[in-house]
């Protein structure tokens, strides 16, 4: 009786070992290192665990934004990168296998149009591409001085309303552009304005109708953005940023506003530098670079319910513009005039 009792302890104790033996052996997720941080474990012990341990991660772009989120902390995400690149086979090394790895990183579509592109990629919905929208800009007396003043000047929603104005759509109508044309609007203030200067307005650029057609149902939306094979431009002069939208008197969506003279507009010079003094709200944002032209973005803190605009805006506030093509949207000026706009629910999570 007593070597059957020794014998089925002995058994029990090395099912234990070999237990615990399997267990050390199995692949560390990413979810085991959110376990970890979560559970308060300093960070030395989880990248030494992530060093010593097999492991699965996943380090795709929607994946390491989930981790950060969750606390990991650089070394650690460098640590699990690390790992991961360590498990992976040897491949040769080309310019081909590069493209893959970068349109793979940024789960969208390959795109072959000159237009950019933008696509919802996170938040717990499928990735979509968003529509490009059409910009309008009108002109006022207002200084910028903030936006609300502006969504609160008449003369402006007045602008935004009336539509395209007969000169503008007469120079508009030679540009092909997929934007719809920026519609350049005047806000009814230079009639009878007699004067050998040339006077100072504000321009200011505007998004048709008090709310977008895009509902978010995410306080947490990622983006990716393609605009690397527009057409007249240099792709590093630009980086997308998102920006909250003013509503302006149930007429527009407020975007932004600088000053400049009356009649930069029509200039073909490209010596604006109209978004040196630019206003505009803009929101904390992650922004990861994976080629030229081509970025992931999310805002770096939850957002609040309302609207908002991805946008693409210069890496340089010192950039000139010429202000034709801004009002024709055409080369740098498609670019500062693209925007895709979107609603977060006021019962988005």
């Amino acid at each position: 009786m007593r070597k059957r009792i020794m014998g089925l302890l002995i058994s029990t104790l090395l099912l234990q070992i070999f237990a615990a033996a399997q267990q050390s052996q199995k692949a560390m997720t990413n979810d085991d290192v959110i376990a970890m941080v979560k559970n308060k474990m300093p960070e030395t012990v989880v990248v030494s665990a992530i060093q010593a341990r097999p492991s699965e991660f996943n380090t795709s772009t929607t994946e390491l934004i989930r981790l950060k989120k969750a606390g990991v902390t650089e070394n650690e995400l460098n640590a699990i990168i690390a790992a991961s690149n360590k498990a992976l086979p040897a491949e040769p090394s080309s310019k081909a296998s590069a493209a893959s790895a970068a349109e793979a990183a940024s789960a969208v579509p390959v795109s072959k149009s000159h237009m950019p592109k933008l696509y919802l990629t996170g938040g717990g919905t499928p990735a979509r591409e968003l529509p490009l929208e059409k910009t309008q800009l009108a002109e006022t007396k207002t200084k910028p001085s903030s936006m609300k003043n502006l969504a609160a000047d008449s003369a402006v929603t007045q602008a935004m309303q009336s539509g395209i104005n007969t000169a503008a759509y007469g120079v508009a109508s030679h540009v092909n552009s997929a934007v719809g044309n920026s519609a350049v609007q005047e806000a009814g203030v230079f009639s009878g304005v007699l004067s050998h200067r040339t006077p100072t307005v504000t321009y200011l650029w505007g998004v048709p109708a008090p709310a977008s057609t895009n509902v978010l149902q995410t306080v947490s939306p990622t983006f990716a953005v393609d605009f690397s094979r527009a057409i007249g431009v240099t792709a590093d002069d630009y980086e997308p940023a998102i920006v909250k939208l003013t509503p302006a008197q149930n007429t527009c969506r407020i975007v932004g506003a600088t000053q400049g003279k009356a009649d930069e507009r029509s200039s073909p010079a490209a010596d604006w530098q109209m978004y040196s003094h630019f206003l505009e709200e803009r929101v904390p944002t992650h922004v990861e670079k994976l080629a030229a032209g081509k970025y992931n973005v999310m805002p770096a803190s939850q957002l609040q319910p309302g609207e908002y605009a991805v946008v693409l805006r210069p890496s340089s506030r010192d950039k000139k513009f010429s202000g034709s093509d801004v009002a024709r949207a055409q080369g740098d000026g498609l670019m500062f005039d693209a925007v895709w706009t979107f609603q977060i629910s006021d019962d988005a999570e």
